[in-house]
């Protein structure tokens, strides 16, 4: 097995399986299809892509497309400059119309609540050394985005979802049928 931990755009090569967990919201909204078009590059035919990402209620991405969300854009200003979180709906559609099949959704908002909370309280009680690291300013951005993020998840207006897809084969995929056996 090979991992590689670099920017996305930089990667070279042919691969069995890709998984991108929680950098596509530093994506951008903008860059989605060049993303996704190096993506199914990468990947063999048949090979899986996991796609994990959080993504606004279709509501909540609307709301900021008009710009009505204040939390959306004080996020893109201070947490991601440049990104974007998108809606489960507009992920698979991208997913489907770059060469690939879904073959399964698992929403995992309740376990980032919780996960949100728990970096958010770790932090606090770790902020006098966050701060000798990163500033007092850049600490106390990031202990109010963590305590924000766990309220849009426990308000269900953010969630986090892991979408596993393979890269379109004509005929038969050769994949487990079962979600039990494209995980086991």
């Amino acid at each position: 097995m090979t991992l590689e931990l670099r920017d996305y755009s930089f990667v070279q090569g042919s691969f069995d399986k890709i998984a991108s967990i929680g950098m596509f919201e530093q994506v951008g909204i903008s860059n989605q299809t060049s993303y996704f078009q190096t993506v199914d590059c990468l990947l063999k035919p048949g090979g899986l892509y996991l796609h994990h990402a959080i993504a606004l209620r279709v509501k909540e991405y609307e709301r900021f497309q008009r710009g009505k969300a204040a939390a959306g854009a004080w996020m893109i200003r201070y947490i991601f400059p440049g990104g974007m979180a998108d809606h489960l709906a507009m992920s698979i559609e991208n997913l489907e119309r770059h060469g690939f099949e879904v073959r399964d959704v698992e929403a995992w908002r309740e376990h980032y609540a919780r996960t949100t909370h728990l970096w958010h309280d770790r932090l606090v009680a770790n902020s006098a050394a966050a701060e000798r690291t990163v500033g007092s300013v850049k600490t106390r951005l990031w202990i109010l985005w963590l305590a924000g993020c766990s309220m849009f998840f426990v308000h269900g207006s953010a969630g986090v979802f892991q979408t596993l897809a393979a890269k379109r084969v004509r005929g038969l995929t050769g994949l487990p049928s079962t979600r039990a056996d494209l995980y086991g």
